[in-house]
């Protein structure tokens, strides 16, 4: 069991405490980050001369040795190391000798594994961002291609009023980009780096916590070193960004399970995102939706965890923050897949355009601009939201959308109805008069479109911070 204490044991730690301690299982993740903090850590430590430059050297060479193997398979992190820092130090005392015992001066696994997380997070944040990045590009795709592609706008889950495809896929457009600024405005507040809180108090070594910070790509050090080692507040804020990427995907999900149902049949997702039924033949089932759906809770349950691990938790540093770990790796990684696969499934799914279209005007959904149309005849909106219910109650027993009914009985139930009457309820109509910012409208999408290409240009400057 290679660990970086036992000086002050008499007796070695009963396996299972030893294996229910460990966290190498999960905590190798931070392999590339630990690596990372110890080359900026002994770069530091030659220029404040705690350790010479040939040591420094012999160290970073070390180092490098390491990463080297592990990443081409040479080198295995295993079991018998306590954690990811034992394995690197121990690793590196094998390769280099009494140099490798200078590594750990001035620094705690506190301020180590804090540093590592935030260092992993900072990753997976702009990773995760880049990922949402793409799937809104195949979202503009979308929307550029069905601006004239007219579908029933829904509430509680009833037809009410005629959209467009692109009009449906611009509300979702702006879920995803509310996450990259989400996700933007929790990077820029990972400014401060923890190296140098050593385990709660600093050091009485003379570190350069600046340069440090400056070399991991922090704009300073944190402030207070009790709270540098035993801050999860970032982890929580990704945890809860993450949490609401994955609400908005299953949103999005369930309506892709709704359309591609056969009652609805306004979309076919291709056969690479589906499965079927080991009993029935007909089937072609919606899994990918399905799952991404599913899999919201999971992330959801990552979040609370934290939460409550971290609600009781006592200054500065203890060892319930290991289980910041294990879920939120798991949970990162579950919403990356998710928006990867929702993107690929959503960029190959064909849209039944007819279907749609017919639906939209078998709703009623143009009940509402009948109604206008009598307002701007001169009747007020009262009176006139009265008369088209009726109109709907009779096109109901008749079986029949409001457009299929002749100019007499529109005449029957209200004498102001026009021939012009038809092409005011038309369904191009009822879209393309609402031109209001933000309508489904044509030249209302065009904007849109053009806005969201412009916040799409803008998302890598985002991030440079």
């Amino acid at each position: 069991m290679a660990q970086l204490w036992g000086g002050r044991f008499t007796k070695s730690t009963d396996q299972m405490v030893y294996d229910f301690n460990a966290s190498i299982n999960f905590d190798k993740k931070l392999f590339e980050q630990d690596v990372r903090g110890s080359r900026a850590h002994v770069r530091m430590l030659a220029a404040v001369g705690v350790i010479t430059e040939a040591e420094r050297d012999e160290i970073l060479k070390g180092l490098d040795s390491i990463e080297t193997d592990v990443n081409d398979g040479t080198l295995k992190i295993t079991s018998e190391y306590e954690d990811v820092h034992s394995f690197v130090e121990a690793n590196l005392i094998d390769r280099i000798g009494d140099a490798g015992k200078k590594l750990h001066t001035g620094r705690s696994r506190n301020d180590q594994v804090a540093l590592d997380m935030k260092l992993y997070t900072r990753d997976q944040v702009v990773s995760t961002a880049k990922a949402l990045e793409h799937l809104l590009t195949t979202i503009v795709g979308i929307m550029e291609e069905n601006i004239d592609t007219i579908m029933p706008g829904f509430t509680h889950l009833q037809k009410a009023q005629p959209i467009t495809v692109a009009h449906h896929m611009g509300a979702y457009f702006e879920m995803f980009k509310r996450d990259i600024v989400r996700l933007s405005n929790i990077k820029a507040s990972m400014w401060s780096c923890p190296l140098g809180s050593g385990a709660l108090a600093g050091t009485t070594y003379p570190l350069d916590r600046y340069m440090t910070a400056d070399i991991l790509e922090f704009e300073g050090p944190t402030l207070n070193s009790m709270d540098g080692v035993s801050d999860r507040d970032y982890l929580i804020e990704f945890l809860s960004a993450l949490s609401i990427i994955q609400m908005h995907l299953s949103r999005f999900s369930e309506e892709v399970i709704i359309w591609n149902s056969n009652e609805y049949r306004y979309v076919e997702i291709d056969d690479a995102y589906s499965t079927g039924s080991s009993i029935m033949p007909q089937k072609k089932n919606p899994d990918i939706a399905e799952l991404v759906r599913g899999k919201t809770g999971r992330v959801y349950g990552a979040l609370m965890s934290l939460l409550t691990t971290m609600k009781g938790i006592p200054l500065a540093y203890n060892k319930d923050m290991q289980e910041d770990k294990e879920l939120s790796f798991d949970a990162m990684k579950t919403v990356q897949d998710s928006i990867v696969l929702f993107d690929g499934m959503l960029s190959t799914i064909k849209f039944n355009k007819e279907n749609m279209a017919k639906s939209a005007r078998n709703g009623f959904t143009n009940a509402t601009d009948a109604a206008d149309y009598l307002v701007n005849h001169g009747v007020p909106f009262r009176d006139a939201h009265g008369i088209i219910g009726q109109v709907v109650l009779y096109c109901i027993d008749k079986g029949i959308a409001i457009d299929d009914m002749s100019l007499s009985e529109l005449k029957a139930i209200s004498p102001v109805f026009e021939e012009d009457i038809y092409d005011a309820i038309s369904m191009e109509t009822c879209v393309n008069t609402r031109l209001t910012v933000g309508a489904p409208g044509h030249n209302a999408m065009e904007e849109e479109i053009s806005a969201c290409k412009e916040f799409l240009s803008s998302v890598p400057g985002l991030f440079e911070n």
